[in-house]
C-alpha cells in the first residue's frame, strides 16, 4: 500500500477495488453521485505511484473542463509532474495524434480545423458548385445539412437512412445529399482542412490503414481510461479498442442509467455490450450515493427498475433520511408556475441559497409560464443551455407578425418578417417599408401595388396571404397559429436542425396566449416584463444569486439542494416522439432518472392537470409518475397549499377515478 496516499482511508471499499485491481479490461458502473471522478483520479495517481510513466497513460473525457479537473486533482493528489500524460477530450487527443501523422492520410501537419461557421460556409459553397438552386423553394439551411451529415458520420449510418428515419421532410433530396457528401469531402481535402467529425474519423482511418502507427500508440499507452463511456458513439468506442490493443488495460467508467444522448449518436450498446467486446472484462459497481437522501434514491431506483435493457443496480444513500419527495398536480400551467414560485420563496426563507435551487424540464418550452411568473415576482434566474423563452429567435419572429397586426408601421418588425422571405434582400425590404409608411392599416398594405423583381414579388404575394389571414383574426393565440400554419413553418423546418423543438415552442406559445384576449395588452405585457427581467437578471453582475432553470440534458452532472422537475405530464414527458423510436421510452425513463438524482435534499414533481384556454383538455400525470408506488411520495395532507390557488396535490398516482375527481373540484 502507498505511503503517500492512504487509499483505504480516502475511498470506500468498492472504489478501492477499482483503484487497486483495475488492470485488464474493466467496466466500472458508477451510479449517480457515487464518486466516479474521485475513483478515476485515485486510479491514475495509483498508477503513477506504481512507476507507470505519465506518457504511458491516456485519459479520455468528453469536455475540456472534466479533463482539466481530473488532471488537476491527480497532480495535487500524487504531487508529481504530469507533463507527458495524455489527457483530454476525444477530439483534442485525435488532433494531437493527427498532427504527428496527418501526412499518412493526405493532409499536412498544419491542417486547419473548421468550426461550425466555417462548415456552414463551405457547404454553401459546395451547393453552389453543384448548381443546386437553394432559392427555388425552401431548402435546408447549411446548418441543418451539417447536422444531418454529422449524425450520419458519428452513427456510422448512410445519410439516406438519417433522412428517412429522422428528417423525412428532406428525403426527396437524398440524391443531392449523396453528391454533397463527396463534394464537401473533396473541398476539405483540397483546403487541407478537417471539421470536428473528421478528427475522429480520420484518426480511425489513420490507425486502421497504418498498423505500425496503431501499434506504436497502443504500445505506448499501457493504460487507457475513459470517462462517461455511456456517451461514446461507435467511432469513439472503436478508437478506444484500437489504442488499447497491445496491453488491453482499458478501464471505462460510466452509467447506463444516464445514457441520454442518442440524438447526438451516442450508442448505449457500447457500455451494455462491453463484456461481449472484451470477454475477459471485470465489472465493478459503485452504488454508494453521496449526494441524495434515501427517499430520493428510493424513487430513482424504483423508476429505473422498469427499464429492461440495463445493468441492474440499486443506489444506497450515505446521507441521512429526510422528507419524501412531493408530487403536485396543478390546475393549469399558470397555477403550476405560481405554485413553484411560492415554494421557491419558502425555500429561500428557510435559508436555502438561490444558487442551490434548480428547476428542470424535459423540453425548453416547458419553462415558458414559469419564466413569466419569475420575472413578474422579481426572482432572479439563470437559464442554462440556451436563451430564455421570449428571447429565442423563432418566438421573436412570430411576435414580429403580431406586432405588424397591432402596428403596421413597425419598421423593426417588418425587417424581421421580410428577412425570412426568399428573394427579398435588405434593399428590397427597405423599398417595401418605405411604401408602407404612408398607409394607415394592414388591409391597405395588402392592397398596395409595389413593383418588385419576380422572385421577390412571389414571396411578397405569399406574405400578403398570411397578412390577410391575420387581419381576419383578433385573439393572440389565433394570430400565432395563423403564422405557424403559413410559410413560416417551412422556414423553421429548413433553417434549423432542431426545428421540431422550435415548433413545440411555438405551439406552447399559442396555448400560453389563449389566456389573453387583447393583442396590444398581450404584447405590452411581454415586452415590459421581459425587458425588466433581462435588465434584472442579465445585468452582468456575476455575483448575483440566481436560481437555475435548465433542461434535464443540460443538468446532467450537476446537483442542487432543492430540485423541481416540472411539466411531468402525459404527452410531454416522455416525449411523444420517443413512442415511435426503438428504445425511446427507456431513454426517456433514464432522463427522468437523471432529473431525480440531481436533488440532494428536496425534490418536487409538478404537472398541469389541464391545458389550453378555449381548447381546454384534461391531462394525466406522466407514465413515469403513474408507475411509481404512492408510498414513495409525501402524502397530500402534509403539503400546505393556499385554497385560492386552486392547487391540487395528491398521491393517488395512476388512479384515473381519483384524478378526474380532483379536476371536478377545481
Amino acid at each position: 500500500m502507498s505511503a503517500l496516499i492512504d487509499y483505504e482511508k480516502d475511498l470506500n471499499k468498492h472504489q478501492l477495488e477499482v483503484v487497486l485491481h483495475g488492470d485488464g479490461p474493466v467496466l466500472v458502473l458508477a451510479g449517480a453521485g457515487s464518486g466516479k471522478t474521485r475513483t478515476i483520479t485515485y486510479r491514475v495517481a495509483y498508477l503513477l505511484e506504481q512507476g507507470v510513466l505519465p506518457q504511458q497513460i491516456l485519459l479520455l473525457t468528453f469536455t475540456n473542463k472534466a479533463a482539466r479537473e481530473m488532471l488537476s486533482r491527480v497532480a495535487k493528489l500524487a504531487g508529481k509532474d504530469l507533463r507527458g500524460l495524455w489527457g483530454g477530450t476525444f477530439h483534442s487527443i485525435a488532433n494531437r495524434m493527427l498532427r504527428l501523422y496527418a501526412h499518412k492520410i493526405g493532409y499536412t501537419q498544419n491542417f486547419t480545423i473548421l468550426d461550425q461557421e466555417d462548415t456552414n460556409s463551405l457547404i454553401k459553397t459546395c451547393l453552389k458548385e453543384m448548381n443546386v438552386d437553394t432559392k427555388e423553394r425552401r431548402f435546408p439551411s447549411p446548418a441543418n445539412i451539417a447536422s444531418i451529415l454529422s449524425y450520419a458520420r458519428n452513427a456510422s449510418v448512410p445519410v439516406r437512412s438519417v433522412l428517412e428515419d429522422r428528417n423525412s421532410n428532406f428525403f426527396s433530396l437524398y440524391s443531392i445529399f449523396d453528391r454533397l457528401v463527396e463534394v464537401y469531402a473533396q473541398h476539405k481535402r483540397n483546403a487541407d482542412a478537417m471539421d470536428f467529425d473528421d478528427l475522429l474519423l480520420n484518426l480511425q482511418r489513420l490507425l486502421v490503414e497504418n498498423p505500425d502507427i496503431c501499434e506504436q500508440f497502443s504500445n505506448q499507452f499501457r493504460y487507457v481510461l475513459v470517462d462517461e463511456y455511456q456517451d461514446t458513439n461507435v467511432i469513439q468506442a472503436n478508437l478506444v479498442r484500437l489504442l488499447s490493443a497491445t496491453h488491453k488495460n482499458i478501464l471505462v467508467v460510466g452509467d447506463d442509467a444516464q445514457s441520454i444522448y442518442s440524438f447526438r449518436a451516442a450508442c448505449i450498446r457500447n457500455i451494455l455490450d462491453f463484456s461481449k467486446m472484451y470477454p475477459s472484462a471485470k465489472t465493478f459497481r459503485l452504488t454508494t450515493n453521496y449526494r441524495s437522501t434515501p427517499e430520493i434514491l428510493d424513487i430513482a431506483n424504483c423508476s429505473i427498475g422498469n427499464n429492461y435493457d440495463q445493468f441492474k443496480k440499486d443506489l444506497k444513500s450515505f446521507c441521512p433520511s429526510l422528507e419524501k419527495p412531493r408530487v403536485a398536480g396543478l390546475a393549469n400551467g399558470t397555477k403550476e408556475a405560481q405554485y413553484i414560485t411560492k415554494e421557491i420563496s419558502k425555500l429561500i426563507k428557510d435559508g436555502i441559497p438561490l444558487r442551490e435551487i434548480a428547476v428542470l424540464f424535459r423540453a425548453a418550452f416547458h419553462s415558458q409560464a414559469l419564466e413569466f411568473e419569475l420575472m413578474k415576482r422579481c426572482i432572479s434566474y439563470e437559464y442554462r443551455g440556451g436563451l430564455r423563452f421570449f428571447a429565442r429567435a423563432h418566438v421573436k419572429d412570430v411576435l414580429a407578425y403580431l406586432r405588424l397586426k397591432a402596428n403596421p408601421k413597425d419598421e423593426a418588425a417588418w425587417l424581421r418578417v421580410l428577412g425570412h422571405q426568399p428573394g427579398i434582400g435588405i434593399v428590397t425590404a427597405q423599398k417595401i417599408i418605405f411604401n408602407i409608411q404612408s398607409v394607415g392599416d394592414l388591409s391597405q398594405v395588402c392592397s398596395m401595388d409595389i413593383s418588385l423583381p419576380k422572385r421577390a414579388f412571389s414571396a411578397w404575394s405569399s406574405l400578403i396571404g398570411i397578412l390577410r389571414k391575420l387581419i381576419s383574426q383578433s385573439l393572440p393565440s389565433d394570430l400565432i397559429r395563423v403564422v405557424m400554419e403559413g410559410d413560416y413553418r417551412s422556414y423553421i423546418e429548413t433553417e434549423y436542425p432542431d426545428f421540431k423543438e422550435r415548433l413545440d415552442d411555438l405551439e406552447q406559445f399559442a396555448l400560453f396566449a389563449e389566456e389573453s384576449s387583447e393583442l396590444t395588452k398581450f404584447l405590452s405585457e411581454l415586452s415590459l416584463t421581459d425587458e425588466y427581467g433581462v435588465s434584472k437578471n442579465d445585468s452582468g453582475n456575476t455575483n448575483q444569486e440566481q436560481i437555475v432553470l435548465s433542461t434535464i440534458h443540460q443538468a446532467k452532472g450537476l446537483e442542487w439542494d432543492a430540485v423541481f422537475v416540472i411539466h411531468v405530464v402525459d404527452g410531454k414527458f416522455p416525449s411523444p416522439r420517443s413512442m415511435n423510436e426503438d428504445g425511446g421510452i427507456e431513454e426517456e425513463r433514464r432522463l427522468f432518472y437523471v432529473a431525480t438524482t440531481r436533488a440532494r435534499k428536496k425534490l418536487y414533481y409538478t404537472y398541469p392537470m389541464t391545458s389550453g384556454g378555449e381548447s381546454y383538455f384534461i391531462q394525466q400525470p406522466s407514465l413515469f409518475l403513474q408507475e411509481l408506488p404512492k408510498k414513495l411520495f409525501e402524502q397530500a395532507n402534509q403539503i400546505q397549499t393556499e385554497p385560492e390557488e386552486a392547487t391540487i396535490v395528491y398521491d393517488e398516482i395512476g388512479e384515473r377515478k381519483s384524478f378526474l375527481r380532483s379536476v371536478d373540484e377545481l
